[in-house]
């Protein structure tokens, strides 16, 4: 093979070591009970390194598939959901199908069908429980659905694909507690979506403590979250000696309206974010938060949709998450 050549499925065959056969069964999805796993995996790696692309047209044509999935995310802009989009697509990728990301205009709610028919132009759907009412146009037409970060008991989708949301609640909180905050100084900065994943996020805070605590909501944005923070410090009394945040960005703003009322972080006011994004460790003192494998959560649920439309058995995943201890959280002052 020149330079110049495209490699064909002979080149792909000759790098694994296998016949052309395997070669087809494999990048066409066909391999589960015909080869092993470990030969599916060489084939697909010979076929990334020699930047192999199958005839997509011909085989769409024999196929009756399109090859394309559609992600519908809230937003393209936040860094989660990208990173979600990069685990899809590379999982896409490997089984020769495309990922066409699509965001709700409105960042949560309605938005149309991106497509004439999405019946007619897509063979799945991975869609986020924080973008579900962007599905209502493309919902009818008896796509195979996953669903990520939605409630696993709710009826319709193949398979969800989760994080474990509650358990990082509880990491958190159960840290700030071994500060050594008490329950009652605790505050809840939360976020104004109402969706499974938040509400799990609550709920989990509430029975770690033992009780609800003080909460004011805001969108997921800096500036809303300032003013909700400044909501909170104008309550009757002291001010919390905690502010535990449903997301990094709610934490950013926090902070800010905390510096604002003249309170430090941490010495007078532990402030907790979750996400794990940039923003955690671009802001000082770095956010104690909760990391999420975004890029995981893309990829199961890719592979889910795959699962499905080769008919094998979709089931429900939950990926941990993990607590990542910085300097925005100490010792109360005067416990």
């Amino acid at each position: 093979m020149t330079d110049t050549a495209r490699p064909t499925s002979r080149d792909v065959a000759r790098a694994a070591g296998v016949s052309q056969a395997t070669v087809s069964l494999v990048l066409g999805d066909k391999w589960r009970g015909r080869v092993s796993e470990r030969t599916a995996d060489t084939v697909r790696t010979a076929a990334r390194d020699l930047g192999y692309r199958p005839n997509l047209a011909a085989r769409n044509l024999r196929l009756g598939r399109t090859r394309t999935a559609l992600l519908v995310v809230p937003t393209i802009t936040n860094e989660y959901f990208a990173r979600v989009y990069t685990g899809a697509a590379r999982v896409a990728d490997d089984h020769g199908f495309g990922v066409v990301l699509y965001p709700s205009p409105e960042g949560v709610g309605p938005a149309r069908d991106p497509f004439g028919s999405a019946r007619a132009a897509l063979d799945g759907v991975i869609a986020s429980s924080m973008a579900a009412d962007a599905l209502a146009a493309i919902g009818d037409g008896g796509l195979p659905l996953v669903m990520l970060d939605a409630d696993p008991a709710a009826p319709g989708p193949a398979a969800t694909v989760n994080l474990a949301i509650a358990d990082g609640m509880r990491q958190i909180t159960r840290h700030v507690l071994g500060l050594g905050h008490h329950p009652g100084d605790i505050a809840h900065l939360a976020a104004d979506i109402d969706t499974w994943t938040f509400h799990e996020r609550a709920q989990a805070l509430a029975d770690t403590l033992g009780t609800t605590p003080p909460t004011e909501r805001s969108p997921l944005a800096y500036q809303d979250a300032r003013r909700a923070t400044e909501r909170l410090l104008a309550r009757p009394g002291p001010p919390p000696t905690a502010l535990i945040c449903d997301d990094d960005v709610l934490a950013v703003g926090a902070c800010k309206a905390l510096r604002g009322h003249g309170l430090r972080v941490p010495d007078d006011v532990s402030v907790t974010g979750y996400d794990d994004s940039a923003l955690a460790t671009a802001v000082e003192p770095e956010l104690t938060t909760v990391a999420l494998p975004a890029d995981a959560v893309g990829a199961q649920g890719m592979t889910a949709l795959l699962d499905t439309l080769a008919d094998h058995p979709a089931t429900g995943t939950e990926l941990p998450v993990r607590l990542v201890v910085r300097g925005s959280t100490a010792p109360p002052r005067h416990p």
